[in-house]
Formats: C-alpha cells, structure tokens, sequence
C-alpha cells in the first residue's frame, strides 16, 4: 500500500510517499480501506513539534525523541471494511465506516486495520467519504470538553476559535445542547459562525472578548489564544474555562473562587464517534471543510494548516467508496 512517511520532524518536505506492506487484520481487528482522511492541527504539532508552552520535552517522550515514533499521521478516517478477522461480528465487508484512531494515527495511508471494539461506526448515508472523514478529531474534542464542563440548556458558552475543526463543531453541539453560543472569530468567518448557531459573534480583529461587558457561564478557547486568568473576569460565579489547547502552566491552573479551569487530552470513546455520526445522519452537526487535497498533496495540505488559519477541516481524498 501507499503511505505517506514522516522519518523526522520539521517542515512539509520531510513527509516521503513510500510503498508500506499492507496489514492482515488480527482476530479481533478489520481492515479498512481508507476512501478519505484530515490533516488536522494534531498531525502538524507532531510533525513540527510545536507543541503548548511546556510541552516540548513531554511531547518527544511521547512521541518520539529524535523522530516520530509513528511515522504514518493521521487520526481520523472514512472508509470502507474490506476483510475481518475471524472473531468479529460487528462489521463486514462493505460496510462503510469512519474511524478514530486518535494519538495512534496511522490514517495517511491507503489502509488501515482497527480492533473493532476501537471507535468506529457506520457512516453517515448523508455525507460524501470526505464530509464523514472530518467528523471526529473537532466532535469528539467538543464532546468531551462539553461533557467535562457539565454544560446544560440555557447556560452562556463563548467559543474562541468558533471556525476551526473544534470551534465549529463546539458550536453546533453546543446550541443543539440548548446554550447561548457566542462565537470568537474573523471577519470572513463571521457568516460562517452565525451559520452554524451562534447567537452572537465576536470579530477578534475589531474588539477583544476581553472587553467587552459581556460575561458567560463557559469560556472555550480551541486554539490556545487566552488563557484562564485572562478569562476570569469574563466568567460567571461558578464559571468554567476550558483550555483544549492550554500550555503546562494551565494545564494545573488551580480554581479562584468558584472559577475552575478545565485542560488536558480528550478521550478518545467509541460512544463518542457513534453519537457524532447519529447527529451527522440527524443534520445536527454539519461538516466544515476548508479545502480536499488529493493523497498526492498531502505535503500542500500540511502546509496550508500550519498557516493556522484553515476554517473546519482540511480533508485528504485518498480513494473512491466504490
């Protein structure tokens, strides 16, 4: 099979397209051929390491010290099932499927194989390869970010980053949820955000959330802009910050009053990708795409996110679901 290779870290050139063995499923594992993948802000932190502030020596252990120690990107997928191992009963071959293999990537290649109890579900009918192969790294990192932060109907959420892969899936969530969603975003996004349910929408290049007399239940920064002790003055009594991108130092920010910051890695639930695609299939949450790239522009797509200015997500189409 075709893979796209990362043997170390820096710019877009060190990825190399090279010909990998194509894995055997195991017992309990399916092989998916991949029809569509993302680039995502994950896959170019480990590609550059640029990680949060603090995270730079954390991020080698984990990932590699010297080079990735996956060399094959790519954290969600959309495919369809071509072979099973001999204990699984839950899909077959045919079925068309996303998956989530997460921090354990692997999805820049024309195959990948999945235990079938990892997230996988089936995929949307409504949505082309491409629009499902961007649901999970923005949805599940929304949902689990809500899901922490104990959101309920009617509560105040402002959304910094509103037109990213984890913005604008927050967003959609979070109306469909029941709270006032106040986006943070810029100028040429601003139809987009109102699009997807915001109430109101900030323009960062005009005023700073900061400023503004505004004040919310929920603060959400995606994209490490801000920070928890910035937001104080923002958050209502018994407030939550969430920092999905939080650098060490707010990683272990410590509550004042009744303010609390909530940070770390979402999990990674196969109930979560279920539920992502019962909402797709419901027209509840709607894909964001910025731009499909053919699996031979992989290295252009890398680029293009690393700009930092990509609405939604950046898809790979790798090969047709026929």
């Amino acid at each position: 099979m075709k893979a796209w290779i990362c043997l170390n870290y820096g710019g877009p050139e060190v990825l190399t397209l090279e010909t990998r063995r194509k894995p055997v499923p195991k017992d309990n594992e399916v092989l998916i051929r991949i029809c569509a993948t993302t680039v995502a802000s994950g896959d170019m932190r480990v590609r550059t390491l640029k990680m949060p502030r603090g995270f730079g020596l954390i991020a080698r252990l984990v990932f590699g010290v010297t080079r990735p120690r996956q060399p094959i990107l790519g954290a969600e997928l959309a495919g369809t099932v071509e072979a099973v191992g001999r204990f699984v009963t839950t899909w077959k071959p045919g079925d068309a499927v996303i998956g989530f293999p997460g921090a354990a990537m692997g999805c820049h290649a024309e195959y990948r194989v999945m235990a079938a109890d990892k997230p996988i579900a089936p995929k949307p009918a409504n949505l082309s390869f491409e629009e499902a192969a961007s649901l999970c790294f923005g949805g599940t990192t929304a949902l689990h970010f809500l899901r922490r932060a104990g959101l309920k109907a009617g509560e105040s959420l402002l959304v910094i980053g509103a037109s990213g892969a984890v913005g604008s899936a927050m967003v959609q969530l979070a109306s469909h949820m029941g709270a006032r969603v106040t986006g943070v975003t810029s100028t040429r996004n601003i139809d987009l955000v109102r699009s997807l349910g915001a109430q109101a929408v900030i323009d960062y290049t005009r005023q700073d959330f900061a400023e503004a007399d505004e004040t919310y239940d929920i603060v959400a920064d995606t994209v490490g802009a801000s920070s928890f002790a910035k937001c104080l003055p923002v958050l209502n009594e018994h407030g939550r910050y969430l920092g999905v991108s939080a650098d060490l130092p707010g990683l272990f920010a410590r509550p004042v009053g009744t303010k609390r910051s909530i940070a770390g890695p979402a999990s990674e639930r196969p109930e979560d990708v279920l539920e992502l695609a019962r909402l797709a299939e419901a027209g509840v949450l709607k894909p964001v795409i910025d731009r499909i790239y053919g699996f031979s522009q992989i290295a252009d797509a890398h680029a293009h996110v690393e700009t930092g200015h990509k609405r939604g997500s950046v898809v790979v189409s790798i090969t047709s679901g026929s």
